[in-house]
């Protein structure tokens, strides 16, 4: 069974900066791709960023130029850099890692922005 452990969620200012990481308890190298979706309160749950094997990475409109996904394999480590913070950013956090046909799932690790 694989676990994804997400840290870094916090409270934070408008205009402020998070980092979330996401470590797997199997290789990082093991899952086709990895990355960050969120889920606001009465809404879907959403792309924020993923990162493939290979290193492409995909991110979700509303994010795109302020936030960044990024892989360190030493590390086993995947992070996600949330920089100008903006109030409807304000969800919880989830860590997704990919291995073929099977889609694994973290608990989640709350945002919330302050205007």
């Amino acid at each position: 069974q694989v676990q994804l452990v997400e840290s870094g969620g916090g409270l934070v200012q408008a205009g402020g900066s998070l980092r979330l990481s996401c470590i797997p308890s199997g290789d990082i190298f093991s899952f086709d791709a990895m990355g960050w979706y969120r889920q606001a309160p009465g809404k879907q749950r959403e792309l924020v960023a993923t990162v493939t094997i290979s290193g492409a990475t995909n991110y979700g409109n509303s994010v795109k130029g302020r936030f960044a996904i990024s892989k360190v394999n030493a590390k086993n480590t995947v992070y996600l850099q949330m920089n100008s913070l903006k109030p409807e950013d304000t969800a919880l956090y989830y860590c997704n890692a990919k291995r073929g046909p099977s889609d694994y799932w973290g608990k989640g690790t709350l945002v919330t922005v302050s205007s």
